[in-house]
């Protein structure tokens, strides 16, 4: 296939040069789009059916479609509708299907096979072990896809349809990331015409989460998926600041919206004189009562700042062509064009409607106490005002120290000058620590699309941390929202999950607990450690090593630099996070506040009862312990020489 695309002669089929380009461009994509994977199989399942009227009775299942020279199908994509029964066929509800097989590889060789007759009554059930070994193989790499190991209920969110948008809450291994990124390839497959005109993007928490979920949709063939962080989406300046905890809350507050709608609209001033246009020999005047009624309409329209200002001196202009007309004049379109372009007209909608800099107006609520109590009255306190203002205000923009939530403020003022650009659909990663104005800044990347909301409450980290679904899709702008929960965990063994949701009551009260299909005796080892504790996280690591996989150590964020110096002093050479493991590289060195997302085969954590310590508050400590300790594929061993949280005992 890659071949025949390769040899294709476009000399004679294209009418010019722009033409020639557009379409060369496309068909270097889709040799990139055609390219081999090495160790990725083309196919990975078969499906017999019992009865079909389609032109063959097999299928083959896998990661993209493949034709045979004549055009036939030899592969049919996961994302075709003929493919849904891999997934969702059954013994109580067999779907046609006869026999459903699934093949399995090493390094790319096909290795087995395993058949499941789903008609026959005399074949007992049983748990597919070429399934839970490809759930279970080592993590080596980047994140790759479930596209041969996707369950029933994983599935039906996945082919969920555009128009709506979805939100999953998941508990840790639950699989809800890999959800996400292929639903957006089974969105790109269903709609490629519509995302391809109005794009895709995928929001996630920071740049090594990012790295790491990178390779999945360019490995089922999509190439054109945007990835970002939200810091990312609202980076009109430069970040080098950061805020204290109570600062930070107010900042990304659902409220502050209406303090920055407030400081926008107050530029607007009232006109008080009459204008004067001249053209040629004759003069007209618009009193200044109708351009106040002019101006009143345009704020009552409450329409976006910029294109209120751009309007007005169009209905100036055509103020004064109603007077043209009636004094015998036949004006047309071109004179109201060039009576808005009119100098008076400039001056007037310059005194009545100036421009406004976003990054300014934030720079000034956030300096200046009278202005920010004039917009902030009856929304913000007091004391809510003060968490705000600078300090020591800085003298410009350029000179500004703005944080990460000074930035989503000022990315909100410039919604409200300029309308955001909208795409098609929109997947929210780590969603749980976003805070309103976050979520605000999010939605507005698509007011006209549908998004894909990833999360699990129970591990929000933030201080701003959703406490709800419904209160988060709502700042979101899609209250409508189906809100579904994925509570099989596929990834994290049963003990391990089980030890770490005893924190679950005292951080999250009410969320039900992953229930884990993973058996694996032995995975959870804690060991108070005596003497020289980075000595023992050392000898830790090495027994992990021993093993096959990926080797994660996670620490508070305090204790890394030590553990850095230890590991180094041991020979052992380490990661950081985001960084590509191999066969020769396998131990990464986590801080605990960049380990949400990742997963490695082993992990030795460090001191939990530090990881708690090193949060603001003891709700946000545990949440960040419950992340670390669920980042295991096959084993966790916990370390400590202070006593562990209580919660755990």
């Amino acid at each position: 296939m890659r071949e025949d695309v390769q040899a294709l002669d476009i000399r004679d089929v294209t009418a010019n040069w722009v033409n020639r380009v557009v379409l060369e461009a496309q068909i270097e994509e889709r040799i990139k789009a055609l390219a081999d994977l090495s160790h990725t199989p083309l196919f990975f399942g078969r499906l017999d059916y019992l009865h079909t009227t389609q032109e063959g009775q097999r299928f083959y299942i896998g990661r993209r479609h493949v034709h045979d020279a004549e055009g036939d199908p030899m592969v049919i994509d996961w994302r075709a509708p003929v493919s849904q029964p891999f997934y969702r066929a059954s013994r109580n509800d067999p779907m046609d299907i006869r026999l459903r097989r699934r093949f399995g590889y090493t390094a790319g060789d096909l290795t087995a096979y395993e058949d499941e007759h789903l008609t026959d009554p005399t074949e007992a059930d049983r748990t597919s072990k070429l399934l839970q070994a490809e759930i279970e193989r080592p993590r080596v790499g980047p994140m790759r896809d479930i596209v041969a190991t996707i369950q029933p209920e994983q599935d039906e969110i996945v082919r969920s349809g555009l128009s709506g948008t979805v939100c999953v809450q998941g508990g840790p291994g639950t699989g809800k990331t890999a959800v996400g990124l292929h639903r957006v390839a089974y969105l790109l497959y269903a709609h490629r015409e519509r995302l391809a005109r109005t794009g895709t993007l995928v929001i996630g928490p920071n740049r090594s989460f990012l790295h790491y979920i990178e390779q999945v949709l360019p490995a089922l063939g999509e190439l054109e998926v945007r990835q970002a962080t939200v810091d990312d989406l609202v980076g009109h300046v430069e970040v080098r600041g950061t805020d204290e905890a109570a600062s930070a809350v107010v900042k990304g507050d659902a409220r502050m919206a209406e303090v920055l709608r407030r400081a926008v609209r107050s530029h607007v001033t009232m006109p008080t004189e009459a204008l004067m246009v001249v053209r040629g020999s004759r003069r007209w005047r618009v009193p200044a009562h109708e351009l106040e009624e002019i101006v009143r309409e345009l704020l009552d329209r409450d329409i976006r700042y910029g294109a209120a200002r751009d309007a007005l001196p169009q209905r100036i202009a055509h103020a004064v062509l109603v007077r043209m007309e009636r004094s015998g004049e036949a004006p047309d379109d071109r004179v109201q064009d060039a009576v808005a372009r009119n100098a008076a007209v400039k001056a007037a909608v310059k005194a009545v409607w100036p421009v406004v800099d976003p990054a300014k107006l934030v720079l000034r609520l956030l300096s200046e106490p009278e202005f920010l109590a004039e917009h902030a009255d009856g929304v913000l306190t007091a004391d809510e005002q003060k968490a705000v203002l600078w300090t020591r205000p800085p003298r410009s923009v350029r000179s500004a120290r703005w944080s990460p939530a000074d930035a989503v403020l000022i990315d909100e003022a410039y919604d409200l000058v300029e309308r955001t650009h909208s795409l098609g659909h929109v997947v929210l990663d780590e969603a749980q620590d976003l805070s309103p104005m976050q979520y605000r800044a999010v939605g507005r990347r698509c007011t006209t699309g549908s998004a894909t909301v990833l999360g699990d409450l129970a591990q929000g980290t933030t201080p701003w941390a959703t406490r709800s679904w419904a209160e988060a899709l709502a700042h979101l702008g899609k209250p409508d929202a189906a809100v579904e929960e994925l509570t099989a965990g596929f990834r994290v063994p049963r003990e391990v999950i089980a030890y770490a949701s005893r924190l679950l009551p005292h951080m999250s009260p009410g969320l039900a607990a992953v229930r884990s299909v993973r058996e694996s005796p032995g995975s959870l080892e804690v060991r108070a450690t005596v003497g020289d504790g980075d000595a023992a996280v050392v000898d830790a690591c090495r027994e992990s090593l021993r093993r096959e996989g990926s080797i994660g150590l996670i620490a508070a964020d305090a204790r890394v630099p030590a553990l850095a110096e230890a590991l180094a002093a041991a020979g052992l050479t380490y990661l950081s996070p985001g960084e590509e493991t191999t066969s020769e590289s396998r131990l990464t060195l986590v801080p605990a506040s960049l380990a949400k997302g990742l997963e490695y085969d082993y992990v030795v954590l460090d001191e939990p009862a530090a990881v708690v310590d090193g949060e603001p508050d003891e709700r946000t400590g545990l949440r960040r312990l419950y992340v670390a300790l669920t980042r295991a594929v096959s084993g966790l061993t916990v370390l400590h020489a202070s006593p562990l949280p209580p919660q755990l005992a």
